[in-house]
């Protein structure tokens, strides 16, 4: 039984008496948890031709990803209301949180809407004004001309993103109001993701909450969105820009959110003006691009608060690495992909070219058992297979001893596979003295948790990773060469996994790692004499 399954079973320990009485205590305790799952499941499900569209379409579409260009780990496809279709590529699974990237900042953007329909900030307010303390740099260039929607429409006016002079001070926002402004607030699209981070720290100004917090009542409630977490900085501050962890399902929500004017279920969550401002195009990110640039690009259409413009009058939330809310009001329809991907306009081309012509413009159409059935086949086989072994046995120099490590950008100070007659692990010391060990399949994945920060763009920033708990893994191992011993570690809350490869030289151990989000580069560690 795996890790995951040991959890879930054990949460509600059910024992199954031979007594009556006992028996319909245990089928009143079923249909508690049968109620549990629904009330956090909550999106009704439907199948494709009910909803009026294809199964071999979505089957096409599951299929047209190329491995080597992309990697998908969840789709979820909604229509009017209902879920179509939803798959998960094993060990990733529908009750893992994700790692978003800028997704976030549809969220942030979702919270200054709140904020500003309970009249607590306005787009046209001064950043300024919510930093009282800082009042001393409204003298810079253009900063008291700074407003959230500048913020929010990417058009501070900087002419490039410093995340890294703005990291290494204390205070994120002292260093983003002293960055310098180059051109007129409101005149000129600059991806800004610091800028996001700034509205969170606005939204904490003006609503006396962090972003998450104020988010709870308002938002993830009401939409039956449960186990969120969000990164933050040590200032207390939701990054704004990044960070958020959510479900699968939990992005087809907020998505039918924005889809149905700011309804759930019927209730008005937050102001369709909200709605309509948020997602509509507020700034033209290239004037003056050629129309045919145009034609070709998702990035080209427009931005509006926080969201993208796109082709087809869709419009969406993006995340990097093929992180995406894609919301079609013309065909009433949700797209959902959690991935890795290293081509990202291609990703938006498959929704195109496979799935937007399968939306009919009927409400149903005729069944296609044999499709469906063939698409539900598919579904269930979806799985991300652990390298296999070339060789069964290798250099057993590699196993059950601990290398001390030279320095390097991970903070490893030494690393030991470990090998017994049941199992394998991984087992890490850092410089700060804290050991790790992660779960090793020999060919197969093996699940585990570990508190050690993964794979990860933004992993040197100061954040206080801490607060998110433990990280799940699923961990492999296989011999590559009788010399060599490859591990692979997956962070299935992330988009992300690093490739170890271990090899004694000269009588000393090098280790190559490499971020499977920067495949192409090869980062050498050395056994420290």
């Amino acid at each position: 039984m795996s890790s995951r399954e040991m959890t879930s079973q054990s949460r509600f320990p059910i024992f199954i008496p031979h007594s009556t009485a006992m028996k319909k205590i245990t089928s009143l305790l079923l249909l508690i948890l049968l109620s549990l799952s629904a009330l956090t499941q909550s999106l009704p499900r439907s199948t494709p031709e009910a909803e009026g569209v294809s199964s071999a379409a979505i089957l096409r579409f599951i299929e047209a990803y190329q491995t080597n260009k992309h990697e998908l780990h969840s789709v979820m496809i909604i229509r009017h209301g209902k879920v179509i279709t939803e798959a998960w590529w094993n060990p990733y699974a529908a009750d893992l949180k994700h790692s978003m990237y800028s997704i976030s900042k549809s969220w942030t953007s979702t919270a200054v809407g709140f904020a500003v329909d309970e009249k607590k900030i306005s787009v046209t307010d001064k950043v300024i004004s919510f930093f009282p303390e800082y009042q001393g740099l409204a003298s810079k260039p253009f900063v008291a001309d700074l407003t959230v929607k500048d913020l929010l429409t990417m058009s501070v006016g900087h002419d490039r993103e410093d995340f890294g002079s703005v990291f290494m001070q204390a205070d994120w926002t002292n260093a983003f109001l002293r960055l310098p402004i180059v051109y007129k607030p409101g005149t000129k699209f600059m991806y800004n993701t610091l800028a996001t981070y700034l509205l969170s720290a606005i939204v904490q100004k003006a609503t006396g909450q962090k972003l998450m917090d104020y988010l709870t009542p308002r938002l993830f409630t009401p939409l039956g969105i449960s186990g969120v977490d969000w990164e933050e900085n040590n200032k207390g501050i939701n990054t704004g820009g990044w960070g958020i962890r959510v479900k699968t399902e939990d992005m087809a929500k907020l998505g039918l959110l924005y889809l149905n004017n700011g309804q759930f279920n019927g209730k008005q969550i937050l102001s369709s003006e909200w709605v309509k401002e948020a997602t509509s195009k507020q700034i033209e990110q290239k004037p003056d691009t050629t129309q045919a640039a145009k034609d070709s690009s998702d990035w080209l259409q427009g931005y509006g608060y926080q969201f993208w413009r796109c082709r087809n009058n869709a419009v969406r939330g993006d995340g990097a690495f093929g992180q995406y809310i894609v919301m079609m009001p013309d065909q009433d329809a949700v797209v959902i992909i959690t991935s890795e991907s290293l081509d990202l306009q291609d990703d938006l081309n498959m929704i195109w070219r496979n799935l937007l012509p399968a939306f009919s413009n009927n409400n149903s159409i005729p069944k296609d058992r044999k499709s469906l059935r063939r698409l539900q086949k598919k579904i269930k086989q979806l799985k991300l297979n652990p390298p296999a072994t070339i060789t069964k046995k290798g250099n057993q120099q590699l196993v059950n001893t601990s290398f001390p490590l030279n320095a390097n950008a991970f903070n490893f100070a030494s690393i030991k596979v470990q090998q017994s007659k049941k199992s394998w692990s991984l087992v890490i010391d850092d410089k700060a003295k804290k050991t790790y060990e992660i779960p090793l399949g020999f060919q197969t994945w093996a699940l585990g948790e570990t508190t050690l920060v993964g794979p990860y763009l933004l992993r040197p920033a100061p954040i206080n990773f801490g607060l998110l708990g433990t990280f799940k893994t699923a961990g492999s191992c296989r011999w590559l060469d009788e010399e060599t011993l490859e591990i692979t570690i997956r962070y299935i809350e992330s988009p992300h996994h690093w490739t170890m490869q271990l090899k004694k030289e000269e009588g000393l151990l090098k280790m190559k790692l490499i971020n499977s989000y920067a495949p192409d580069t090869v980062m050498e560690i050395k056994e420290k004499k």
